[in-house]
């Protein structure tokens, strides 16, 4: 599954996580910390919208 920053459009890719960030591919959605913010501008989790590609 896909994920979409509402504020800045980035993508977040469960199949291919964010390994600069420390979560590794394969990492579901439900399992990114809660804490965890948008590497490009900073929005919280709950900014994200599930998306198909």
């Amino acid at each position: 599954m896909t994920w979409m920053c509402l504020i800045c459009g980035w993508i977040y890719d469960e199949a291919s996580g964010v390994p600069d960030e420390g979560i590794t591919a394969g990492t579901a959605w439900a399992q990114v910390p809660m804490n965890w913010v948008c590497p490009e501008c900073g929005a919280r989790k709950e900014d994200f919208e599930m998306i198909e590609i």
